[in-house]
């Protein structure tokens, strides 16, 4: 009887130019998805969308994301009635960073409010609050594009009442939401068959940070800080990859009465984490971008983490990274 074939013994009867060919179509074949399709989209038919006041209190607005198990919050302005940037974990980690600095200044922390935040960061010297935005009938690679120029890892899609003119907030797009958009309704992603290693700035080798279980968690907030990543690998003594400290998480530490835990270690701050905690994925060298799109369709996920035969830890590569190779790869 015969042996019955695998998708795994296809891919590897596969010639390296066949592979090399499939890839540069389907990279297209997605690009032209993307340019075809707007952010109105991949919104979901219904869905709920938090807006808060500028005026709010700082620690007022931390309460109603953790309450309502968001990340971030588009911000209005009442006395211009105008869109006022993109509230993310990014802005509480200035504050602490401010406090950490300036810990005379608690009273000042304690009535901050979002509108404050510039001056927060304006004492600190860091980057200012996202302001980028972009129309929900723009096509999805345009949104792309401007994330990428903008470092940001979400978009909100703001509109226009025609007969006052006035801004409407419609959502938030985010990159994961478009990549699963991209996973879910585009086939060609199963020709991308060239493994990780081969592909620019996926298979790059990255200078990354990383902590231990007794890392105290503000060298952790300093690293996000400095760095401007969205998370921090937890390694062993080996460099073996045990976890990830993610800049969400400090928003659950600092929710009791501002920053006093901050001395806390990484391996306790973890026991604070909610239980819906997505995990931490990894890939190898070897890995395809077909398998990590089967994931993204899957699983919810912000990255993923390359790691050895051993499990140690080698690079890491974002959502960024895999829009960018999508938009600007292959050419």
């Amino acid at each position: 009887m015969a042996a019955v074939a695998t998708p795994n013994d296809y891919i590897l009867s596969l010639t390296r130019e066949q592979i090399e060919h499939d890839q540069k179509i389907g990279i297209k074949a997605i690009r032209l998805f993307l340019q075809s399709k707007t952010s109105y989209d991949v919104l979901p038919v219904s869905y709920r969308l938090i807006v808060l006041d500028t005026s709010l209190l700082v620690k007022k607005s931390l309460t109603i994301l953790l309450q309502n198990n968001i990340v971030s919050a588009p911000l209005w302005n009442n006395q211009t009635s105008r869109f006022a940037g993109l509230l993310t974990a990014s802005d509480f980690i200035n504050v602490i960073q401010y406090y950490f600095q300036f810990p005379e200044k608690f009273e000042f922390v304690e009535q901050l409010t979002l509108d404050g935040l510039r001056d927060v960061e304006r004492a600190i010297g860091c980057d200012q609050i996202e302001t980028a935005s972009i129309h929900p009938f723009k096509s999805l690679y345009e949104a792309c594009v401007k994330m990428l120029e903008s470092k940001a890892r979400r978009i909100p899609l703001i509109d226009e009442d025609e007969k006052t003119h006035r801004e409407i907030v419609v959502s938030v797009l985010t990159q994961y939401r478009i990549l699963k958009f991209v996973a879910l309704n585009c086939k060609e992603t199963k020709m991308l068959l060239k493994p990780i290693k081969d592909l620019k700035g996926l298979g790059t080798i990255k200078d990354i940070s990383t902590c231990t279980l007794q890392t105290p968690v503000i060298e952790v907030i300093h690293l996000l800080a400095h760095k401007s990543v969205s998370s921090v690998p937890i390694v062993d003594d080996q460099g073996k990859l045990i976890n990830v400290y993610e800049a969400v998480d400090i928003l659950a530490l600092v929710k009791g009465g501002m920053y006093t835990d901050l001395d806390l270690s990484v391996g306790d701050a973890l026991l604070r984490r909610p239980e819906d905690f997505e995990g931490v994925h990894t890939c190898t060298m070897n890995d395809r971008l077909s398998t990590i799109m089967d994931t993204i369709r899957k699983s919810r996920l912000h990255r993923l983490f390359i790691v050895d035969d051993e499990g140690k830890l080698v690079s890491v590569i974002t959502l960024s990274d895999i829009l960018n190779y999508i938009l600007f790869g292959e050419d």
